[in-house]
């Protein structure tokens, strides 16, 4: 089946003004997240990566990142937006100082129990459960790998364009963690995780990945006898020998 790999969007300006941005518009890159998601870009195309397509979350600040992203790809790779992909709708947290939502009790659960954290509605923002954003960003990407299974095949790979708390829910299960263990993954922006998932269980590839090479992505020329087997033994790696 396809490989994923999970780009979180480069630094915004809600990042580097300590805020949490959640479904707000408007909110953009900043110079230094420009550079990072172009150069992430530049790194795919360095690997000659088969990206079937770039998915991006419908907020600004990915979908920047996308197209910075997918112009550094072939002219043919498309660039597309799923809502399940979208941030976690923080609801009256959004827009608020993150040292300011630190001295909240809710803050205390999301850090240690985020399976019971539910985000309080406002009057412009909705809220959601942590619970309810994993299962939604789940949804996006089984449904978006099985369209690309179909229509590119079992080797392509796909790009999904999302935010630090949707990756790292999706990476925890991938890992068959709990959510409540979700706060142990980091995703830097712009950095790159990569899961494959199989018939049987997925397997995790990368996690924040901000500078390597990618070429070891590229699918094998000779495939694993069962799809969704690991390697016993831990298998000779997938970076070309030396001299």
């Amino acid at each position: 089946m396809p490989t994923v790999l999970f780009v979180r969007h480069g630094r915004s300006t809600s990042n580097t003004a300590g805020t949490l941005a959640g479904w707000m518009p408007g909110v953009f890159l900043d110079e230094t997240g420009e550079a990072q998601a172009a150069a992430v870009g530049q790194r795919m195309a360095a690997a000659v990566l088969p990206v079937a397509e770039v998915v991006s979350s419908p907020l600004d600040r990915c979908v920047q990142t996308a197209d910075l992203l997918a112009a550094a790809l072939p002219d043919h790779v498309g660039r597309s937006v799923h809502q399940g992909l979208g941030e976690c709708r923080y609801g009256a947290w959004t827009g608020r100082p993150i040292s300011e939502l630190a001295r909240e009790e809710l803050w205390k659960v999301v850090q240690d129990r985020p399976s019971e954290a539910r985000f309080p509605d406002s009057a412009a923002y909705p809220g959601e459960s942590m619970v309810e954003m994993q299962d939604r960003a789940l949804r996006a990407v089984r449904e978006t790998d099985a369209r690309i299974l179909e229509t590119h095949g079992k080797d392509a790979i796909w790009v999904a364009v999302s935010h630090g708390d949707v990756i790292k829910s999706i990476l925890s299960h991938a890992t068959g963690a709990h959510l409540d263990d979700f706060q142990r993954i980091h995703v830097d922006p712009a950095s790159v995780s990569v899961v494959h998932y199989t018939s049987r269980k997925p397997f995790v590839l990368r996690l924040n990945d901000v500078g390597g090479d990618l070429a070891g992505l590229r699918p094998a020329d000779q495939p694993a006898a069962d799809e969704g087997d690991a390697v016993v033994g831990g298998g000779a790696g997938s970076t070309p020998a030396v001299g």
